[in-house]
């Protein structure tokens, strides 16, 4: 079921009165938030003048010919982002995907084979050929693969050494190092969690201890901080609420704050989402925190909770795609944080990310569609757990499980 249209939301006059309410008491906080505003105003307003004429265009073959652009060349401007080559692989493919544009047969094999580069002798991915090995690379490098999909992506994946990386990272207290020697906090739990499951490696051995770490970082206001203790952050509440839903220990967390705190965090003059309170909106979190709705949601419907919608996720989606299409689309393809900012592959990917989210509700037969703007909007849908193609993980599930897990009982003892 698909509805598409609808009165625009950022042309109703009452919207004025979302604006930020100042108390008299100006701040460098306040004052950011209303040149935002300001900014976003300026856009809402041209909308409203248009009377109409404006329709929101998702500009498809513009972000297109940015994303496969990149994917073949870059400029030395991302020489600074050379630790993240297996990120811009995993955000480009991926947002190729949701456009549903095909990547050639000959590129996505290039990708195959430079991402197998990356691959340390000892498991795990770095940041690019001959760097050390670190979860976030090897979660993207993982991505990556499985949304290619081919026989060749998954056989660059070495799972036994892979294993061996997850289990060189496990601390005694249930959390993950990010690499050898590192830091530890939220994001390492869900990437072990996620590329462990995706590639049928995950023992409950190797996650013992790893969901009650977890839930002790849950702050007091209901959000999930990086370590036990550290203020929420929308990032890192995916990565917490992801992780325990891999880990099917999603009841250890206080479900009705988490989501009270989530809810607070759509921007009721923007329509997108901030990261933390007090913070201005930005174009990535349309998928961090929106992307906890679905999440929410199913859980709560498999708890028995009556009072759930059973026609939309519980956040606006309209103001949040009115968002995305008016204000984080570059007019040269690609998309950004929000007005007045550079367009990058990273809010491209979680832009779009977030789009898709707001776009479809349920799955399957219950599936329905709600797309603001030109029908030929919609994007295709992506999984709320991984971030990526439903099909996609569905299929790297059913590869690898047709594939023992690797005994490292034998090599090591203490495994």
């Amino acid at each position: 079921m698909a509805e598409t249209g609808g009165d625009l939301r950022c042309t109703r006059e009452s919207h004025e009165e979302e604006r930020l309410q100042e108390d008299c008491l100006p701040t460098e906080t306040s004052m950011e938030q209303k040149k935002v505003e300001s900014s976003v105003g300026a856009i809402f307003t041209a909308i409203k003048r248009s009377h109409g004429a404006f329709q929101l265009v998702l500009e498809r073959e513009l972000h297109a010919h940015y994303l496969r652009k990149g994917l073949q060349h870059l400029s030395d401007s991302y020489e600074c982002l050379d630790a993240s080559r297996p990120w811009l692989c995993y955000w480009i493919v991926h947002s190729l995907m949701l456009l549903d544009e095909p990547v050639p047969e000959s590129v996505a094999s290039s990708v195959c084979q430079f991402l197998g580069q990356c691959q340390g002798p000892n498991g795990g991915f770095g940041g690019g050929p001959s760097q050390q090995p670190h979860l976030a690379p090897t979660y993207a490098a993982v991505n990556a693969l499985c949304t290619i999909g081919t026989e060749e992506a998954y056989n660059v994946i070495n799972r036994e050494k892979l294993l061996e990386f997850l289990w060189s990272l496990k601390q005694p207290d249930g959390s993950f190092n990010m690499h050898v020697g590192g830091e530890v906090d939220v994001r390492s739990a869900y990437c072990a969690a996620s590329v462990a499951s995706l590639t049928n490696i995950m023992t409950p051995r190797l996650f013992d201890g790893t969901a009650e770490w977890i839930a002790r970082c849950q702050f007091w206001e209901g959000g999930i901080g990086g370590v036990p203790g550290m203020e929420a952050h929308g990032g890192y509440t995916f990565c917490g609420l992801a992780a325990l839903v891999i880990m099917k220990r999603v009841q250890l967390l206080d479900l009705k704050s988490l989501l009270r705190w989530v809810a607070f965090r759509q921007m009721r003059f923007e329509g997108g989402f901030q990261g933390r309170c007090n913070k201005l909106v930005d174009g990535c979190y349309s998928f961090w925190q929106a992307g906890l709705m679905p999440l929410l949601h199913r859980t709560l419907h498999a708890e028995g909770e009556s009072t759930l919608s059973y026609a939309s996720w519980m956040f606006d989606q309209k103001a949040l795609q009115e968002y995305i299409l008016l204000c984080c689309q570059c007019p040269s393809g690609g998309l950004l944080d929000k007005p007045g900012k550079s367009r990058d592959f990273y809010h491209t990917c979680y832009c779009l990310s977030g789009l898709s989210i707001a776009q479809h509700f349920g799955s399957g037969e219950m599936l329905r569609e709600t797309v603001v703007g030109s029908p030929e909007n919609l994007l295709k849908p992506t999984h709320p757990v991984y971030n990526i193609g439903p099909d996609k993980v569905a299929q790297a599930i059913m590869h690898f499980m047709q594939k023992e897990i690797p005994d490292l009982n034998s090599k090591n003892n203490d495994i």
